[in-house]
C-alpha cells in the first residue's frame, strides 16, 4: 500500500488515461460501422476522406494497446514501485492525442481539436511526471 500513496497522482493519471483510451478503443470496435460512417461524413472534403476505415483501425489499436498498457503501468508503479511502463503509457496516449488532434485540425473541427487540449495537458503532466 506504502507505494499507491506515494504515486497517488501517477495513478489517478494512470486511471484517467485507462478511462479515456480503452473505453473508446472498445466504443470503436463495439459500433465500427457507427463510428466509420460519422468520420467519413466528418472527413469528407479533406485529403482524408478515403482513408477512414484504416484510420479508425489505426487509432483503434493504438488506444486499445495504450489501455492495456496503462494497466500494466498502474500493476508496475504499486507493485514494484517503478514507473517506466507507465511512462511509456503516457507516452503513447500523447502520441494518440496528437493524431487525433491531426485529423481534427484537417476536418477543421476547431472545438474538437481544442477539447484535446485539456486530454493533452493530463497526460503530458503524467509524462513529467513518470519521467
Amino acid at each position: 500500500m506504502e507505494h499507491v500513496y506515494a504515486n497517488i497522482t501517477e495513478l489517478l493519471i494512470l486511471l484517467f488515461i485507462l478511462i479515456t483510451f480503452l473505453q473508446s478503443g472498445i466504443d470503436k470496435a463495439a459500433d465500427w460501422k457507427g463510428n466509420t460512417g460519422w468520420l467519413k461524413e466528418h472527413f469528407s472534403g479533406t485529403f482524408l476522406a478515403g482513408q477512414v476505415p484504416l484510420m479508425v483501425g489505426i487509432i483503434m489499436i493504438i488506444e486499445i494497446i495504450t489501455g492495456f498498457a496503462t494497466i500494466l503501468g498502474i500493476i508496475w508503479l504499486i507493485a514494484y514501485n517503478d514507473p517506466t511502463i507507465a511512462l511509456y503509457a503516457c507516452i503513447l496516449a500523447a502520441i494518440t492525442l496528437i493524431m487525433l488532434l491531426f485529423g481534427q485540425r484537417v476536418a477543421k473541427d476547431y472545438a474538437g481539436a481544442f477539447t484535446l487540449t485539456g486530454y493533452f495537458l493530463v497526460v503530458i503532466f503524467g509524462v513529467f511526471l513518470m519521467s
